[in-house]
């Protein structure tokens, strides 16, 4: 059984009353996945979207040689794969489990048809997608104005959120790929902030010791 409070969290169902909620409900199902899995690849046809109950879900690219780029990192309450819906082609990329997780899986007919019904919850979606073109702009700010070691203090503090003390989810490659950068000069930087004792690090655990440091140099 699908709990419905994972879709309420979601601000594109907020506003879905119980009965219409339900009946998005019947229509989803629940994926267990392990690491590795493959929800959805490059290039696949899409008749769903998905929404990330526990875990995280990696969505990158694949380069002809097999270089992958991480574009996002999903978490827990995260909605993806919704782009499809809107323009009728094929999935832009790949999502894969990057641990052992759970995604409820919506189709898209009941969507259209709620909204068929109900255009003003458009507003929704147009709120969603602005907030993805939002992300993309800063992405490629960041990728002219910030060297590799700044993105990679902006990530690590991405990752750590809050906390001072965190656990990397993601291998080196997989961090590297989310940077946009190779393995080494990722490695690089992060050994660098290790010198300066801004962090501590032991293998994917690290420890924050000068926060303020790493926000300015993510700037």
């Amino acid at each position: 059984m699908i709990d419905a409070q994972i879709l309420r969290s979601i601000e594109l169902f907020t506003d879905l009353d119980d009965e219409v909620l339900a009946v998005l409900l019947d229509q989803s199902r629940s994926l267990d996945l392990v690491r590795g899995d493959v929800i959805f690849a490059e290039g696949s046809d899409a008749d769903a979207l998905y929404v990330v109950d526990s875990g995280r879900i990696a969505i990158g690219n694949k380069s002809f040689d097999g270089r992958e780029s991480m574009v996002a990192l999903m978490t827990s309450g995260d909605l993806f794969g919704e782009m499809s819906l809107f323009d009728k082609l094929g999935r832009s990329a790949e999502a894969r489990a990057l641990e052992p997780s759970v995604v409820v899986e919506i189709p898209y007919q009941p969507l259209v048809e709620l909204w068929e019904r109900q255009p003003e919850l458009l507003w929704k979606v147009i709120g969603l997608l602005t907030k993805r073109l939002r992300n993309m702009d800063e992405a490629l700010a960041d990728s002219f104005f910030l060297d590799v070691t700044g993105r990679t203090a902006k990530h690590l503090l991405e990752l750590a959120g809050d906390r001072d003390e965190f656990e990397i989810p993601i291998t080196q490659e997989e961090l590297a790929g989310l940077v946009g950068a190779s393995r080494e000069r990722v490695n690089k930087a992060i050994s660098s902030f290790v010198k300066l004792e801004w962090i501590d690090q032991n293998e994917r655990s690290y420890r924050i010791l000068k926060r303020r440091e790493l926000e300015i140099r993510a700037m």
